[in-house]
């Protein structure tokens, strides 16, 4: 069955009797026009539906679509300030770094300049030591060359005892 479309409504010509149009044409035309009025009113309302479930899809994806930028914005921020905090930490670290091994510098020049006065302290004590040791010698020295001539192996001592020579 064809479809019937305002033209042909408009169009329509019902064969004519003696008491006027053929009921059963006029009844099976009135017929065919609600059966497509139906049609297209059922069409119209599932059309209607589709076009609410597509803009309710379409709103969905526009709240989805904002919901993401502002995740995406986030995120870009979040990974703004980790990087921020990173470069922060780093330079921490390394003035950290700096300042420990300028204190280890510092420390070990301290530990040297110990050692050098050390050594200094050590090398004026050997110099000291030394110097007494060859002012003794140099005593004894001395008295030994004050000592009178050597004496006799003949000569008795002066106090009778016998002496007897000495090892070297």
């Amino acid at each position: 069955m064809a479809k019937i479309t305002i033209v042909d409504i408009q169009h329509k010509q019902f064969k004519k009797k003696l008491n006027g149009y053929e009921p059963s044409d006029v009844d099976q035309f009135l017929d065919e026009i609600i059966e497509t009025l139906e049609d297209e009113a059922q069409q119209r309302a599932a059309l209607d539906a589709e076009i609410s479930d597509m803009r309710e899809r379409i709103s969905h994806f526009k709240a989805m679509e904002e919901s993401l930028q502002n995740t995406l914005l986030l995120a870009q921020r979040t990974a703004d300030e980790v990087k921020a905090n990173a470069h922060k930490e780093a330079d921490l670290i390394r003035h950290e770094a700096r300042v420990n091994v300028e204190k280890e510098i510092a420390s070990l020049a301290d530990r040297a300049n110990d050692a050098r006065r050390e050594h200094q302290r050590a090398v004026e004590t050997a110099e000291k030591a030394k110097g007494e040791l060859r002012s003794l010698l140099m005593t004894h020295l001395s008295l030994l060359d004050r000592t009178p001539g050597p004496v006799s192996a003949a000569a008795p001592p002066a106090n009778g005892t016998k002496t007897e020579p000495l090892e070297v």
